[in-house]
């Protein structure tokens, strides 16, 4: 079952595409209303068509006289009548016209209906130009092979049939010519147009992609943040509560403020993507966050965090980011899940093509997710620099998450998320 299209659906889809309107008044008029310009065609062939049916030969038999004074009438008017169909069915006037032609074998004079040239014309318009040149060679063949049938057996004279077969090769020769070069016309403008349309829908769903994947870029810079500042100003919260000495107190306050600030100004600068202004706007936190500072952080917040770096290399600023939040998310992983940890290990390890990063715990108790969207954005983030990244238990009951990210830029076409061992 086909869904109707509404012109208001068509109007909506060639909005972006702009098209020019058609030139002519009388061409807009005729494509607004195709079947009255079917009707008035059909009409026309009529009466152009009568007038040679009455000059039918008299000197036939008497039975085939009748036949043919009662049969060449009916048969124009049918014929004509099929033009009403010479749209969606071009064959059918088609074929209808051609045996109209054979009946005219039978005139006095030679004549030529020009249904013949308007049936040639849709057949090239509405079917294809290499129909209209199949149907028109292998319907002049009939003609003359009949005209040549008849002419030999007396019924008409050579004249009439040579006439009549020249009449209808140029009526109809002309108008497969004309069809021809209106249907290529029509059929390559619709080939634009439709390849228009795909190009806009192409355009409109590489800017929903694109916006997909600023807003998951967003949420994850979001999620890194949020998570990792709330844990440190949770932690650091309840220590203040629960220390009975002021000065502890304060500096756990303070301290918890301070993360508050820093996160707010990360956001700040993250959400600025977000602004509909014209000024150029950051793609990213406009520096990278050191694995120092987590490190500091946490520790600030009280828990057993110990950092440890094994060589030097010079890394871009977009690896230097991707490593920051990887151990910021890892960090803050083991102080959400693992809050009795009698040690928390931050690894970096840099060597000539790669650098790898190790975090491990030994306070893991009971099941630990691997579906959250903390992990998963680890997974996308590492994936994006061109590296892996796990996160698995290890030896002894400890929990390790270990990323490895290549120094030098990895081929575009390989940078696809892959999901974690």
């Amino acid at each position: 079952m086909t869904t109707p299209i509404s012109r208001s659906t068509s109007v909506r889809e060639d909005e972006g595409l702009r098209l020019p309107r058609p030139p002519g008044v009388l061409r807009r008029f005729w494509a607004r209303h195709p079947v009255v310009a079917d009707v008035v065609i059909t009409i026309l062939c009529l009466l152009l068509s009568l007038v040679p049916a009455g000059a039918i030969t008299r000197d036939l038999p008497m039975p085939l006289a009748i036949g043919v004074a009662i049969l060449v009438p009916a048969a124009v008017v049918g014929t004509c009548a099929t033009l009403l169909w010479r749209r969606r069915h071009p064959l059918v006037p088609f074929v209808a016209s051609f045996a109209l032609e054979a009946l005219f074998l039978f005139a006095l004079q030679p004549i030529g209906a020009p249904v013949l040239l308007v049936s040639c014309y849709s057949l090239a318009v509405y079917r294809s130009s290499r129909a209209a040149w199949t149907g028109f060679g292998i319907g002049i063949a009939s003609l003359a092979a009949l005209a040549g049938a008849l002419t030999l057996t007396g019924v008409i004279t050579l004249q009439i049939a040579a006439n009549a077969v020249v009449m209808s090769l140029v009526l109809g020769l002309i108008g497969t010519l004309i069809g021809v070069n209106v249907g290529g016309r029509k059929r390559y403008l619709a080939a634009v147009i439709d390849r228009s349309r795909q190009l806009l829908v192409e355009r409109d769903q590489q800017a929903q992609l694109a916006a997909a994947g600023e807003r998951a870029r967003i949420a994850r810079e979001m999620h890194d943040i949020v998570s990792h500042s709330l844990t440190v100003i949770v932690a650091l919260s309840e220590g203040a509560a629960a220390t009975p000495d002021p000065v502890q107190a304060r500096t756990a306050a303070s301290s918890a403020a301070e993360t508050a600030r820093s996160a707010l100004t990360e956001m700040r600068a993250m959400l600025g993507v977000l602004r509909a202004d014209d000024s150029p706007l950051p793609l990213a936190p406009l520096e990278p966050t050191p694995p120092q500072e987590t490190v500091a952080v946490a520790q600030r917040a009280g828990f057993p965090v110990t950092l440890s770096v094994t060589g030097t290399a010079s890394i871009s600023t977009a690896l230097s980011h991707a490593l920051g939040r990887i151990v910021q998310e890892g960090v803050t992983n083991a102080m959400r899940h693992a809050p009795m940890a009698t040690s928390i290990e931050v690894r970096l390890i840099y060597a000539s093509d790669s650098v790898i990063v190790e975090i491990l715990n030994d306070g893991v108790s009971g099941p630990v997710g691997t579906t959250g969207f903390g992990l998963r954005g680890l997974v996308e983030r590492a994936a994006h620099s061109g590296g892996t990244i796990t996160s698995e238990p290890v030896e002894r009951g400890r929990w390790m998450l270990r990323a490895e990210l290549p120094v030098s830029p990895a081929d575009p076409a390989d940078l696809e998320p892959k999901d974690a061992p």
